[in-house]
């Protein structure tokens, strides 16, 4: 279970913020999860307290200094249980629900944010364990994408969510997409609930979901079922509402 998280950012503010933010900021701000952000720039030498120059070889923008980001990260593995350094970087390991699962099963997560052109090469490998990405474009700075990753992780920890089921419910869980969701009132601009979910049948419900999810996860994210066969249930319940063989239920809005 996540017990605590620690940020290396130059903006500990937009990090700090997502306190006053949903139910995961609630379990940060209630202290369940400590989030603690470190700031490189406290441990730069100077009156400017620079953390950043020109980079070797010439180029545009500027390059985070190694000294105050490594004294930063050391004082950080100094403080609390031994945990991986991770940096957000778009050249890591994409982000993917597995990854958050595995994440999520820590009890500490070290993420560092890093800015302007990227970090001294030398700090990677020194003091960087682990790069991650929340996928194949760039932002300006890393915070955005630890921000992303924390919220990922930190719902699916023990309490977080309001109904147990929710996490296991969301969209990759088991490799599908999630199914239609619908709420009052039952009819919405000549739109219309499917009939199913109005039935009180609690478990011809689940094998409507069950059957809508896999038939949208094979339209819209087919890689995913490429992965692994249907299993004897998801076919049953794909052959009750008349799915088998891609064909998709008017009914759910799906096409």
């Amino acid at each position: 279970m996540l017990r605590r998280i620690d940020v290396v950012t130059l903006f500990p503010d937009w990090l700090e913020g997502l306190k006053a933010l949903g139910l995961t900021g609630r379990a940060l701000a209630e202290g369940r999860i400590l989030l603690k952000c470190w700031n490189p720039r406290d441990f730069a030498q100077g009156v400017h307290r620079s953390v950043d120059d020109r980079p070797y070889g010439g180029g545009p923008g500027m390059v985070m200094r190694p000294e105050p980001l490594a004294r930063c990260v050391e004082a950080v593995l100094a403080e609390g249980e031994p945990a991986p350094v991770g940096c957000l970087t778009p050249q890591g390991r994409v982000v993917d629900q597995t990854a958050v699962q595995e994440l999520a099963s820590r009890e500490r997560l070290i993420l560092v944010c890093g800015r302007y052109e990227g970090i001294d090469e030398r700090v990677m490998e020194a003091l960087v364990d682990e790069e991650w990405s929340i996928g194949d474009y760039v932002l300006s700075g890393g915070e955005p994408a630890a921000a992303v990753l924390m919220d990922a992780v930190i719902r699916l920890q023990p309490g977080v969510l309001g109904h147990q089921d929710s996490a296991a419910q969301d969209s990759f869980a088991d490799a599908r997409l999630d199914c239609p969701h619908y709420t009052r009132p039952e009819t919405w601009r000549g739109q219309v609930v499917p009939e199913v979910l109005l039935s009180g049948d609690h478990a011809r419900i689940q094998r409507w979901r069950l059957a809508q999810a896999v038939a949208r996860t094979a339209h819209r994210r087919a890689d995913l079922l490429q992965e692994r066969p249907l299993s004897r249930q998801e076919r049953q319940a794909m052959e009750e509402f008349d799915l088998a063989g891609g064909a998709i239920d008017q009914e759910s809005g799906l096409k």
